[in-house]
């Protein structure tokens, strides 16, 4: 058989699959006019909506990176029973449903839970609040990146970190100035899917944060919320999740693929760096 042909047979068996994805953003896309989109982007519950979802997407993405980072580093350096274990339970919020996370969050940091005593005599109370929106966020969505980072991690050469250390750098510049250069394309291609993740969560939110407009109402939620009252803002709310999901990925196919490029024509600036003076 020549390639051609074993390409288009490829093809062909890709086709099925292929086309029940897209065929629901087909069918999302088409459900309404342009007016319509206009009048649900014009509802009340868009614009909270979106900005909620926008600034606590953020902050999840920006703690999620910097608290799950050194965990993926030390994932992938381990080669112990340790960092199985770490591993099983970074994946548990894949596994496990939005609700149960949520009501596991609720037992947790809820008044009547593990950590609530401790935050009351603080006077924080983190459930049905907006920092209850981002720490359900980065539940669900640490997965993608932790892992995803780890993955990253394990194809630094070693080597190169030794050379790093022999030429006088402490761990923490080896890091930083070798392993993250040279993972750099994976760490951005996981931190998009987290984001991804984190922005269209439902299920957790709901049971810890709640739905309350301006505080806790996401646009999943405000999707969930416009269906009982008003098609056209559900609608262009999920339009509007939709293309933000499109637009992470797009990026995440550009980005990593820049980064690759460049360090394949510099391999000097992400390889090894430079002896310090005597």
């Amino acid at each position: 058989m020549s390639t051609h042909a074993y390409q288009w047979r490829g093809a062909a068996a890709a086709f099925p699959m292929l086309a029940l994805l897209a065929l629901p953003v087909v069918g999302l896309a088409t459900a309404s006019s342009p007016s319509d989109l206009a009048a649900g982007v014009r509802d009340p519950s868009f614009a909270p909506a979106l900005w909620l979802s926008t600034w606590t997407t953020a902050a999840s993405l920006l703690l999620l990176t910097a608290a799950g980072t050194p965990l993926a580093w030390w994932m992938a350096r381990a080669s112990d029973g340790r960092a199985r274990v770490a591993a099983t339970v970074v994946d548990l919020p894949v596994v496990l449903p939005p609700a149960v996370l949520g009501i596991a969050l609720l037992e947790t940091f809820g008044r009547q839970g593990l950590l609530g005593p401790a935050l009351d005599a603080a006077n924080l109370g983190l459930p049905f609040s907006s920092g209850a929106v981002v720490l359900a966020q980065v539940v669900v969505s640490a997965p993608f990146y932790v892992q995803g980072a780890a993955a990253a991690f394990k194809r630094v050469d070693p080597e190169l970190l030794i050379v790093a250390r022999t030429l006088g750098r402490g761990p923490k510049a080896a890091f930083f100035r070798v392993a993250v250069p040279l993972a750099l394309p994976g760490l951005v291609a996981s931190a998009g899917l987290a984001w991804a993740r984190a922005l269209g969560e439902f299920g957790a939110t709901l049971l810890f944060a709640g739905n309350f407009p301006g505080a806790t109402r996401t646009l999943p939620l405000a999707i969930y919320t416009a269906l009982e009252s008003s098609p056209q803002a559900a609608t262009a709310l999920a339009l509007a999740l939709a293309f933000a999901g499109a637009g992470l990925l797009l990026p995440l196919r550009v980005i990593p693929a820049f980064l690759g490029r460049r360090r394949r024509r510099a391999p000097g600036r992400w390889s090894a760096p430079p002896e310090s003076p005597a």
